[in-house]
């Protein structure tokens, strides 16, 4: 029977999941949303990725998670490998694209540059606070219009005149948009300019002061969205490539960081029916006073984290 992998990242908006074979094809590949409970988002991954898969010529050997609850995901999938998000999508993206340079990601909540040299890394920044140039601001703007936003970047394209949002701001760029939509700018226009507006906001915050270069590879669900990938490329003067599994990158990444892990242990699709649920407590043993988090299975805790000296080791295992 061939080995697979199993890569799961795992992020606040959205949930990925992908089996690859020894080669790295993808076998299996599911996109869901996490909606802000992680650990039945995951169940409902496995169940979905069990369906598509092919029991009878393979067996799943290793996991890996990443994303922002990679470690309590691990925990629970018994990861092999548990890694960052930049690590990832960096492995991910060249295991496809040898020569990229630079990589845009902008995922629901969150966005990451990545600059790479040679297939390494040598340079990254993540999104700070503000959300203007995240997803997540797009479908509030779609709500605002009342259009889809998965027809966010057809509409776009249609635009002849884009329209100046300011979008430094997530909060001035929605005063923005109803104060042009008020004196009478038409809505293909207005969605133009939030998607150049998000492109803008991307490249003056995220990518400042970074050398972007070419091959320029575009990824996370925003990636989708035809209007930014034109608004970037407009900015740039590049032509961006958006891979058809640009938004499972990172789980592409990890699961290629369990092939080569070599760490083994078959993996059990039959998590639906086990109980997992986190607890938290704060141990008062010294001035620290951490705050840890418990794993548990059917009432057992099986891992633990957040203590910053033994005295709370000692009260996670009391």
């Amino acid at each position: 029977m061939k080995k697979a992998y199993l890569g799961v990242d795992i992020g606040s908006i959205s949930t990925k999941g992908v089996i690859i074979d020894e080669d790295n094809n993808i076998i299996a590949s599911k996109y869901l949303y996490t909606e802000a409970d992680p650990i039945n988002a995951v169940k409902r991954l496995i169940k979905a990725l069990k369906k598509d898969f092919d029991f009878k010529e393979y067996k799943v050997v290793s996991v890996g998670t990443t994303g922002s609850a990679r470690k309590l995901i691990g925990t629970i999938l018994k990861a092999s490998v548990v890694k960052n998000e930049i690590t990832a999508h960096a492995i991910g993206t060249t295991s496809i694209y040898k020569d990229v340079r630079t990589i845009f990601e902008i995922g629901g909540q969150d966005s990451k540059i990545i600059i790479l040299e040679n297939g390494i890394v040598t340079d990254y920044a993540m999104n700070t606070l503000c959300a203007a140039g995240t997803g997540s601001f797009l479908s509030s703007q779609a709500n605002r219009l009342g259009v889809k936003v998965e027809d966010f970047g057809a509409i776009a394209l249609k635009s002849k005149k884009p329209t100046n949002i300011a979008a430094r701001c997530t909060v001035f760029a929605e005063s923005d948009l109803v104060h042009k939509a008020q004196i009478g700018h038409k809505k293909e226009d207005i969605i133009a300019g939030l998607c150049k507006a998000v492109a803008s906001n991307y490249l003056n915050n995220v990518g400042k002061g970074k050398r972007i270069k070419a091959p320029i590879v575009f990824q996370g669900g925003v990636s989708k969205n035809i209007g930014v990938v034109k608004a970037f490329s407009d900015l740039t003067g590049e032509d961006i490539i958006v891979d058809k599994n640009s938004h499972l990158m990172g789980a592409l990444g990890v699961a290629i960081m369990a092939r080569k892990s070599k760490l083994e242990n078959d993996f059990d699709f039959d998590i639906e029916n086990v109980s997992y649920e986190t607890r938290g407590l704060e141990c008062h043993r010294c001035s620290n006073n951490c705050e840890i988090i418990c794993v548990c299975r059917d009432n057992k805790i099986i891992d633990a984290w957040g203590n910053r000296c033994e005295r709370g080791q000692v009260s996670i295992n009391s």
